[in-house]
């Protein structure tokens, strides 16, 4: 039988019959021999030597997520099913709701899902006809609880009545006779110990139900802790697969499990529980703002939807069935926005903190500052991303911040030359739409967005307020070399969205800077071939080793239009320990 790992890498496609087919998925790009069923994959999972873990998903979308988590199984929950239908766990949904809601989510993934089929929805006939709509969809497996219709979510009241033995052995039996797929698993689940009955009974259930012909036993427990579930093991032994719910015991560790020789641990209920978290916290930040800033880069981005849902599918399915005279020109994809991150200085002063690491490898909240930044970066849309490396270079690496196709450039210079320096290590990287920052800086992802925006070759985010606010402290600005004069101070006015142009940066008048430039540009393909000849020139009157970001930007702005995109806060950079814990308070 193969195993559960091989044989997620297919689809159980239904045929013309309507039937499990055993048809490869279309884009899985691999061999034509017989694909396993999901069924059999799960079966492999309940019998395999190796502690097997379902996740919890609701729909089609949340199906597709527990597949990109890595999970080899999902557990098609009865309670986050009729959660998020707005309905209780009390079989108010009916049972083809579920089983439509089922049916997404076996489309959406590759993955076989046990389906939490509560009692059967009634007796024997129900169950048959369940049964086989489940074998037809490519649903792997039913789990079937001794209780009587309509149920009662188990966490609800005390001794619940459970169904007579023999019926309930009935059910099983029905569910087995019924099944299409000879590999269609069934768990019968009992609830003995949730409704209050001593050891005993659990374990007459649980044998009358394998003896009946179950698959595998799930044995329920509330109890805070797992000495009733292994109890149970040290009695049951291995007559057939055990598979527990430990929501309740949820402190146990897992190596409790593996030791008890239990067969599935499933993850009930807990993605339903985060979306209600998430959403909470979304809606009332959005109402009380009255603004999205606030929550764009915290939440998934549009593109990622699109990407879970497999929009470009659907464009290679129309390049393949739809007559070519009836399709558009095709549009070549974009090619990536390339990020180059300037992370060679050391952060002297931080002290003792950047003793052994640059400052952009300073934890911040359990991450590297510089982790947070790349997340931020390709979450905006910047995936060819390359950092200039400089002091204590091994800090940074494939291990401490990984990520795909990532490029680790070195300038091992660091200590004696400029910023400007660091970027030619990356100058062959300038071809194309290209963001540059500095490596200490965390900006909010809407900043980046509005950034991607603006209709110029040279464009650089200055924030409008930090410098007068430090100016009403009486302060003076801790970068004065990225004070930034503008043909234009920020406007809140509505007609008045166009951006600003650089005049000077540097050694700008306090009284005459419009803002400070924050450590982030944006390229054009076309600006990114300006900044290519200013480094040659650099490079040729000598002034290249030595320079820093600003005097580059402003030997560009007395040659070309360099537009000023103005922010109002919502970034930081680290340079001191009082910077650090702004940091950590960044979220």
């Amino acid at each position: 039988m193969a195993c559960g790992a091989e044989a997620v890498r297919w689809v159980g496609v239904r045929g013309p019959d309507g039937l499990g087919s055993g048809v490869s998925h279309p884009s899985a790009g691999l061999s034509d021999r017989p694909a396993p069923s999901r069924a059999a994959a799960l079966r492999a999972l309940l019998a395999g030597p190796e502690l097997a873990f379902l996740m919890e998903a609701h729909s089609g979308l949340s199906a597709r997520i527990v597949e990109e988590a890595g999970f080899a199984g999902i557990w098609g929950s009865g309670l986050a099913m009729s959660a998020s239908l707005g309905l209780r766990d009390n079989n108010e949904a009916s049972w083809t709701q579920v089983l439509e809601q089922v049916e997404y989510m076996a489309d959406a993934t590759r993955l076989p899902i046990l389906l939490d089929g509560d009692t059967g929805y009634g007796n024997f006939n129900s169950v048959r006809r369940l049964v086989a709509k489940l074998c037809a969809r490519g649903v792997a497996g039913v789990c079937i609880e001794d209780k009587l219709f309509p149920k009662t979510n188990s966490f609800i009241g005390e001794a619940q009545p459970l169904a007579d033995v023999e019926e309930f052995c009935g059910r099983i039996r029905a569910a087995k006779d019924s099944q299409i797929d000879d590999d269609f698993c069934l768990v019968a689940r009992t609830e003995a110990l949730i409704s209050g009955h001593p050891m005993d009974e659990a374990l007459r259930r649980a044998e009358a139900y394998h003896r009946a012909g179950a698959d595998a036993i799930l044995i329920h427990s509330k109890q805070r802790t797992a000495h009733e579930i292994l109890g149970f093991m040290a009695r049951w032994g291995d007559r057939c697969p055990v598979v527990i719910v430990p929501t309740m015991y949820y402190a146990t560790p897992t190596a409790a499990f593996r030791e008890a020789g239990i067969s599935t641990v499933i993850w009930a209920n807990h993605l339903v529980r985060a979306s209600i978290t998430a959403m909470r916290q979304t809606a009332a930040r959005i109402h009380g703002d009255q603004a999205l800033s606030e929550v764009e880069d915290r939440i998934a981005s549009v593109r990622d939807i699109f990407a879970l849902v497999d929009n470009d599918e659907l464009e290679r399915a129309g390049d393949r069935y739809l007559p070519v005279a009836s399709l558009p020109a095709p549009v070549p994809p974009p090619p990536a926005v390339v990020g180059i991150v300037l992370a060679a200085s050391r952060g002297e002063g931080l002290g003792p903190l950047t003793a052994d690491r640059p400052k952009c490898m300073i934890d911040v909240r359990g991450r590297p500052l510089l982790a947070q930044l790349l997340d931020t970066l390709r979450q905006g849309g910047v995936r060819d991303l390359a950092v200039v490396r400089g002091y204590a270079k091994a800090a940074i690496s494939a291990d401490t911040v990984p990520a795909d196709g990532l490029v680790l450039l070195d300038n091992d210079d660091y200590a004696t030359t400029g910023e400007v320096a660091s970027l030619l290590r990356a100058e062959g990287r300038l071809r194309g739409e290209t963001v540059i920052v500095y490596g200490d800086v965390l900006f909010r992802r809407y900043i980046l967005d509005a950034l991607m925006g603006v209709d110029a070759d040279i464009v650089i985010a200055v924030d409008a307020l930090r410098q007068r606010a430090q100016a009403a402290r009486g302060a003076h600005s801790a970068h004065p070399r990225d004070l930034v004069r503008a043909d234009k101070p920020f406007s809140t006015s509505y007609l008045d969205d166009a951006p600003a142009t650089l005049q000077e940066i540097g050694a700008v008048a306090p009284g005459l800077s419009t803002g400070e430039w924050i450590g982030l540009l944006r390229l054009s393909p076309h600006g990114a071939e300006l900044v290519r000849a200013e480094l040659d020139a650099m490079r040729a009157d000598g002034s290249a080793a030595q320079a820093d970001m600003p005097a580059l930007l402003a030997r560009l702005s007395a040659r070309h239009p360099v537009a000023v995109h103005y922010i109002t806060g919502h970034w930081l950079d680290v340079d001191t320990v009082t910077d650090l814990a702004d940091a950590r308070n960044f979220s």
